[in-house]
């Protein structure tokens, strides 16, 4: 079977040199027991690769499990990948398999596996080398015949130089590498995706086709599409529901796109992607924003009240206009902004423009606890207390938003 045949079977869209090599690796690679570690942005598709691997594999008609490390929490992981025995634990009211033993014979897909626990790391190492395994609570040592396909979005290796993950396992699972190129270097399949994906919502929701102007698909092809195939396809449905006028221009286009220049994403640093600046790194770019917004307020504000011409009417018919500010400051900042104290103006008392006011500035919190506390009681709160979405909302695995509400004692 060739590249070609693989698209086909899939419903892999694109002609990119970068996505055929890709597949090229996975069908090479296939037929062998070799453990593969694939890498690439988050929504690009690695699942997709695996099911390729296991498809085309000896082992295609054994059981597939795909299992999301990062949404398992720390203290049941063990159990859900090698099984318990009744009694080993709290709520342990029965032995249970694990995926690795119902999986035997079969293929297993470890998503995120940058976010094993290093305790896991030396349990997965084991079966790796032999094809053992222990379940939690118990002695007897098991076997098991699987092969590992695992995933990341992070730089794995600058997680080993950092000690969260261990050399010999990163060595074993990275037998394969096999990277899956961003959907921002595949330019040219960008609007064929495009297209796919708005015939099919057009066929779901039986709605007329939807087609864009030349500076409409310049558009769409020119943005980074920060969460790749799953977000053009996100967008394309919302057009394809949404918009009134089936010819899309390029300025309907910009209605569905975000603004790159305002994303309070964290970027690039030093050559390491977003991925790898979680929790800490979110932190400080929330407080440097937070710090830049209050200043330029406080800014403005100090240039109303010292200058005179077109603005000394909105003091002297309204008094409380500094009144308002703290409003619209407390509504947008809620407990987050350091206190603003400026001098107003009494009310029917004149306003005296060739005296200089200034903003006193108090010196704002800048704990980083008290910062990540709130940041995760806000979150918690939107989201109703599912800390699946909360979690998302952070951009931080759903075991480290259980790691961290435990760490500083939040109900």
């Amino acid at each position: 079977m060739d590249v070609q045949d693989i698209k086909n079977r899939f419903g892999i869209i694109g002609g990119s040199p970068l996505l055929n090599r890709a597949i090229d690796i996975a069908r090479q690679v296939a037929p062998t027991d070799m453990s593969v570690l694939i890498t690439g942005e988050s929504g690009s598709g690695k699942e997709v690769f695996s099911h390729i691997i296991h498809q085309m594999s000896t082992r295609k008609h054994g059981a597939f499990i795909a299992v999301n490390c990062g949404a398992i929490p720390e203290g049941t992981i063990d159990s859900e990948l090698f099984g318990h025995e009744k009694g080993s634990f709290t709520g342990a009211h029965e032995a249970r398999k694990g995926y690795f033993e119902v999986a035997n014979g079969g293929t297993i897909f470890l998503d995120e596996v940058a976010e094993l626990p290093l305790g896991t790391q030396a349990r997965l190492l084991r079966i790796l080398e032999s094809g053992e395994y222990l379940r939690v609570g118990s002695s007897k040592v098991q076997k098991t015949d699987v092969r590992i396909i695992a995933a990341t979005n992070v730089d794995v290796y600058n997680r080993v130089k950092s000690g969260k993950f261990r050399e010999d396992l990163y060595y074993r699972l990275n037998t394969v590498p096999l990277r899956i190129p961003a959907l921002h270097e595949r330019k040219e399949d960008i609007y064929l995706l495009f297209r796919k994906f708005s015939a099919d919502f057009s066929d779901k929701y039986r709605s007329p086709g939807i087609q864009l102007e030349p500076e409409a698909i310049q558009i769409l092809s020119n943005y980074s599409w920060p969460g790749n195939v799953r977000q053009l396809k996100n967008i394309a449905e919302q057009i394809c529901v949404l918009e009134k006028d089936r010819n899309v221009t390029a300025a309907a286009l910009l209605n569905y796109i975000p603004n790159e220049s305002a994303t309070n994403l964290p970027v690039a640093i030093n050559g390491n992607t977003k991925e790898d600046y979680t929790e800490r790194d979110i932190l400080y770019k929330v407080l440097f924003d937070m710090k830049k917004d209050m200043m330029e307020l406080k800014k403005l504000v100090a240039e109303i009240i010292q200058s005179g011409g077109n603005t000394s009417h909105i003091m002297a018919d309204n008094p409380h206009y500094i009144n308002q500010l703290y409003q619209e400051v407390d509504q947008t900042y809620g407990n987050e902004q350091p206190t603003l104290t400026i001098k107003k103006p009494v009310q029917n008392a004149p306003v005296d423009y060739n005296y200089t006011h200034e903003a006193e500035e108090v010196e704002e919190s800048l704990s980083l606890i008290d910062k990540e506390s709130d940041l995760i009681k806000k979150a918690l709160k939107k989201h109703k207390g599912k800390r699946k979405f909360a979690a998302q909302e952070l951009g931080i695995s759903e075991r480290t938003l259980y790691r961290k509400i435990k760490e500083l004692n939040l109900n």
